[in-house]
């Protein structure tokens, strides 16, 4: 069967009962390209355990499956069962697992079913928990290599660099757990059925905290307060936070920044001197 088959996945879909769900999210893929570069963009081979969340009718997971060493896909729609119990059939590399990955224990499941493999996550994330799925997934601190299929827009901001538009505290955020990198973009005729937005595919790989971080908590404060009011300028987004604006003023020229400068032009470093000064 081929499940990026459009008129093969109607039949598979009625042969079941199945109706798609706005609140989950669901867009199937119906280009077979997509799953195949994804699984390929992951980097899985048979020394690994991929983590798939949401696999649908399990295109992606069939092409994870031929490449990795086990496959755990976590499924909150129980209505998706029987279908894939159909469409994994050949897969004995493959377990489907009911729940919801915003309140499922990663590092446990990590460690239950990918024993002596090298744990990586790989998904086509629903729109509406792109931001705290990703934030689970990089705070488990278990995987290799995180890639994903998500809204372009959210892609962008993920790896937008300081001083552009799309440049925000989630961006901060990412780059300073990860390093990014937008891979390719997903046209809307590639799901069914098909999304409003272009979807694009990203990768992120695990990096050590940085160096200049000396207390992480303080940092995403700062950052926090720096994007709460992008509108304003740094000063007054930090002091409707932190209240001192005689210590701001002083934080900020110890830094050498501008009196008039704005959160979204600080890279992780200088944020981290920002936090320093504000707390010395």
């Amino acid at each position: 069967m081929n499940l990026c088959n459009a008129p093969e996945l109607k039949a598979l879909l009625a042969r079941h009962g199945f109706r798609f769900s706005k609140s989950k999210g669901q867009n199937f893929l119906i280009a077979s390209w997509v799953p195949e570069d994804i699984a390929a963009a992951s980097g899985a081979d048979r020394t690994c355990g991929v983590l798939e969340i949401g696999p649908g009718v399990g295109p992606l997971t069939c092409q994870l499956a031929q490449r990795a060493g086990k496959v755990a896909a976590v499924e909150l729609d129980r209505d998706l069962f029987p279908i894939l119990a159909e469409t994994l059939a050949d897969w004995d590399n493959v377990q489907v697992i009911e729940g919801d990955i915003l309140k499922t224990d990663i590092p446990a499941l990590v460690s239950q079913h990918f024993a002596d493999l090298t744990p990586i996550a790989c998904a086509n994330l629903p729109y509406n928990i792109t931001s705290p799925a990703l934030a689970a997934l990089i705070e488990a601190g278990c995987f290799a290599s995180i890639t994903v299929t998500i809204q372009r827009e959210a892609a962008l901001r993920i790896c937008a660099r300081p001083g552009t538009a799309d440049y925000g505290a989630f961006s901060v955020y990412c780059q300073y757990h990860t390093t990014p990198e937008l891979l390719f973009e997903v046209p809307p005729d590639c799901f069914m059925p098909a999304p409003k937005v272009t979807s694009a595919v990203v990768r992120l790989v695990p990096r050590p905290r940085p160096a200049e971080v000396d207390d992480p908590a303080h940092f995403f404060k700062v950052v926090k307060a720096a994007f709460g009011q992008r509108r304003k300028t740094l000063a007054n987004a930090l002091s409707a936070v932190f209240g001192d604006k005689a210590a701001i003023a002083a934080a900020l020229e110890a830094c050498g920044f501008p009196a008039a400068i704005r959160g979204e032009r600080l890279s992780i470093a200088e944020f981290a001197a920002l936090s320093k000064a504000l707390r010395e």
